[in-house]
């Protein structure tokens, strides 16, 4: 697959999803960058701000499996990957597989489930298997997370560890609608006469895969390599920061702006892209000294003081051109 093609299908994958959730562009092309990135996404924003509606519409849209888990905290981990069952019929146990043998999971409120159940599932995002009673199950291609955490009413939650928040490629949030696209809203629900709203089918699984492939021949310089590099460090670096990001930052760091560059119809990446992701890629990664709370610094503000303070490549050798 051609890079304009997936800029394409990626243009009407947006334009589909748009249709179920107005005025959102920003944030629905974060989260399609990360599915193009293969990797998975957490979505922290207040209740009623279309976090499911969103996981749903691009599994509508993109032609995946879709699952929904609850987490509370009696979700036991066997609930989210399945368990092995004895057959009276046959003598024998069976495996009946749980709903994260799917292609786009929604772990809604993952922070209110006990760290065991979260980790039976962070396990399955790492390395897209189950293993369970010794016996390992591969998870089907592409296999996607979207988690989503409440900001507010922390009482009887189990925060994720930042070695689990690691292991999101981005995090990022809808937020509320302006005044004129909650208007909108109401008036596409007066129109549908339903709640439910039909998206169409735009790509099918396998060409999703086609299209994260091809966002794999983006070209990048090494100088943006080494700018992304630099960011990951200068988190590092921060006074503020007790702990920065690590090599997994400068990683999602280098996915995210292959996919923001081929969004835009560019085989090759360019400082700008990683600037546009570096706060949804780099923020949860960070964990910030205690005393900064009353400051109310947040991870957010110490990432763009980073890019603030690290010098940007020059344009000279960006283009897949100049490597000869």
């Amino acid at each position: 697959m051609e890079l304009a093609e997936v800029r394409d299908l990626s243009g009407q994958v947006l334009d589909e999803v748009e249709k179920a959730i107005v005025g959102k562009r920003d944030s629905l092309e974060l989260v399609l960058l990360g599915f193009l990135a293969d990797g998975h996404v957490l979505l922290e924003d207040y209740p009623g701000l279309a976090k499911t509606l969103a996981a749903r519409s691009f599994a509508q849209t993109l032609s995946m499996r879709f699952a929904r888990i609850q987490f509370t905290p009696d979700l036991m981990p066997s609930d989210v990957t399945g368990s092995s069952i004895w057959n009276q019929r046959d003598s024998d146990f069976e495996f009946r597989p749980g709903p994260i043998f799917t292609n786009l999971l929604l772990s809604d409120e993952i922070n209110r489930a006990p760290p065991k159940t979260q980790a039976a599932l962070l396990e399955a995002m790492q390395e897209r298997q189950v293993t369970i009673e010794g016996e390992t199950h591969l998870l089907e291609r592409p296999f996607l997370v979207i988690a989503t955490q409440n900001p507010i009413e922390y009482e009887g939650t189990y925060p994720l560890p930042e070695a689990q928040l690691d292991r999101f490629l981005l995090r990022t949030a809808i937020g509320y609608p302006s005044k004129a696209d909650e208007i909108e809203v109401l008036g596409r629900r007066i129109d549908r006469e339903t709640d439910d709203v039909e998206l169409e089918h735009v790509v099918d699984r396998t060409m999703l895969l086609e299209m994260q492939k091809a966002v794999e021949r983006v070209y990048v310089a090494e100088s943006v390599r080494s700018y992304c590099v630099e960011l990951v460090i200068g988190t590092r670096d921060s006074e503020s920061s007790a702990v920065g990001a690590s090599p997994r930052g400068s990683l999602a760091l280098l996915k995210l702006a292959r996919g923001k560059a081929a969004l835009a119809g560019r085989d090759y990446v360019v400082p700008d892209d990683v600037k546009a992701i570096a706060v949804p890629a780099l923020a949860h990664r960070l964990v910030l000294r205690p005393e900064l709370w009353v400051q109310r610094v947040s991870a957010e503000d110490v990432v763009l003081d980073v890019l603030s303070s690290v010098p940007t490549p020059r344009a000279d050798d960006l283009e897949p051109a100049a490597r000869s």
